[in-house]
């Protein structure tokens, strides 16, 4: 269960520090000083979660100078981070811990815009009520350090797969990696990819990990900062999936961390209404010689409600998309508390730093990155060569608020669409699934002149010939994702004057997420349009 007030913050070495009490342990929090701009940038999905099952429960002063010592805490600043120290509550320590204790803690554990000294408190942005506070942590990226008795935990209880509380509710929560130090039991590994650190151990539990795991690093001694750079570093679990995490510079990629301070615009209903100026966030990703041959096309990515700008680069994938196609990719950050206006004046900044084709300026976004997205088609559709939302739309005329456009919306310019939902997704994405999905469709076709007439209605599902889009496209395409096992279909309805400009997409067994897969086919279709 979430703290219900937030903790008391102290000032301890060189950063801040924190401690709570649960259930089945006691965490204690410590979060070192950085230089970073993380009051506009959330670097927490990017970050790695270093989670610390200490052997022997320790004080404030010795979790603290430990973190300095081994170079964890100079870890967790580089990536405005903490380290996270976990002892039981069960009278005999680590031997009366079972896995509920991990599964308290992962669900203790959140990554969302509202963030203070290592702690999250979520809060529903339409009713405005908040709902506790939790350790902030990227769920996906836990690295689970354990020492002799607790290292025999993870030996027992975490080398599997484990479910519990995942990002948007019951899912996979096995740990990305696991470093064993001194353990004195063998190792019980259900799993195969789940990569390990051997620190000091036995020949009896290095000869089960090498056998047993994949991705193995069998070491005499830690060294704490080179074990994490040259081996941890490289992983994270995505749905249950071990994914590898991107290396820009070896990609030849460059990452800027930028802030602009924009004037707030009157209809912006987010954190800084009533402001004459707010500061927006963003990561500009390109290819170190995209430059050098004139004016580029440039895309701009919105995540989801909660998520943040990392998200939709790195666990979306649209930095892959940036790498392999050769465009611009801009990330916004906390885009909610931004008005599409707002993005506009944003735009015309990024044309003056950068040397932006002003003809090829697209915009894509997941779940209420995806209603952004819809914004834009809305009130701004000239200055947009393509869009590609995903994952959710608002009511026709609503705004990413829930509130009505400032404007009158878009009637008459057609803008090149790629939309694209899961098939069994539990939120309302594509039409069968809810009247405003129907209605959206109905409206695209309206302005984009879509030659086949959407004449079926939300109410007679059964009479669709499409089952999920209520009418065939002129043209199907599918394509096989064989990294999650799915098929992308994708139904491509021609305009009147004969040019195909919509693209209607459905992943078979996706829920609500936005993979790699579904970008680069969105790319790929609104790449072949200039404004």
């Amino acid at each position: 269960m979430a703290m219900s007030k937030m903790p008391e913050v102290i000032r301890k070495g060189n950063g801040r520090f924190w401690s709570a009490a649960y259930d089945t342990f006691r965490v204690k929090v410590y979060v070192p000083d950085n230089n970073l701009c993380g009051d506009v940038i959330n670097y927490g999905f990017g970050a790695p979660y270093l989670i610390v099952l200490e052997e022997k429960e320790q004080s404030a002063d010795q979790a603290i100078a430990w973190a300095e010592e081994c170079g964890l805490a100079k870890i967790a600043a580089s990536y405005d981070s903490s380290v996270v120290f976990v002892y039981p509550t069960a009278k005999d320590g680590w031997k009366g811990a079972d896995v509920s204790l991990y599964q308290e803690l992962i669900a203790n554990s959140k990554i969302h815009q509202y963030f203070k000294d290592g702690c999250v408190t979520m809060r529903n942005r339409f009713t405005g009520e908040w709902a506790g506070f939790f350790i902030r942590g990227a769920i996906f990226r836990t690295y689970v350090y354990g020492f002799g008795a607790s290292a025999d935990y993870i030996g027992k209880y975490l080398l599997q797969t484990v479910n519990g509380e995942f990002l948007w509710g019951p899912g996979e929560i096995t740990p990305a990696c696991c470093i064993l130090n001194g353990a004195t039991a063998v190792p019980d590994v259900m799993r195969d990819d789940i990569p390990v650190i051997s620190v000091g151990n036995g020949a009896d539990v290095n000869m089960v990990l090498t056998r047993a795991c994949r991705n193995v690093l069998v070491k005499a001694q830690a060294d704490y900062t080179d074990d994490f750079k040259s081996f941890l570093i490289k992983y994270r679990r995505w749905c249950g999936n071990t994914e590898f995490e991107p290396n820009l510079d070896a990609l030849g990629m460059v990452r800027e961390d930028c802030v602009e301070v924009l004037p707030t615009s009157k209809d912006n209903m987010g954190d800084d209404k009533g402001t004459a100026e707010h500061k927006v966030g963003y990561l500009a990703y390109y290819n170190k010689d995209l430059f050098d041959n004139g004016p580029v096309p440039m895309l701009l990515a919105f995540h989801g409600g909660g998520d943040s700008a990392m998200y939709i680069t790195n666990v979306s994938g649209w930095y892959d998309v940036a790498h392999k196609h050769n465009f611009l990719l801009i990330a916004i950050e906390n885009h909610l508390n931004s008005t599409a206006t707002e993005m506009v004046e944003l735009i015309n900044r990024l044309k003056k730093k950068y040397p932006v084709d002003p003809d090829r300026i697209y915009a894509s976004g997941f779940s209420m990155g995806g209603c952004k997205s819809w914004d834009l088609y809305q009130e701004y559709p000239e200055i947009f060569a393509g869009l590609a939302p995903m994952d959710a739309t608002f009511e026709v005329g609503d705004n990413s608020y829930g509130q009505k456009a400032p404007c009158e919306i878009n009637k008459n310019v057609s803008v090149p669409v790629f939309y694209a939902g899961g098939e069994i997704t539990p939120l309302p994405e594509l039409p069968f699934q809810a009247h405003k999905c129907w209605d959206r469709i109905r409206y695209l076709f309206e302005v984009n002149r879509v030659k086949k007439p959407y004449d079926v209605t939300f109410e007679n599902q059964d009479a669709w010939e499409n089952k999920i889009w209520g009418i065939n496209g002129d043209r199907t395409d599918r394509f096989d994702d064989p990294s999650r096992g799915s098929v992308l279909t994708v139904e491509y309805f021609d305009s009147t004057d004969g040019v195909c400009r919509t693209a209607l997409g459905s992943i078979s067994g996706q829920g609500h997420e936005c993979r790699v897969h579904t970008c680069e086919h969105a790319w790929l279709f609104l790449s072949k349009f200039i404004r």
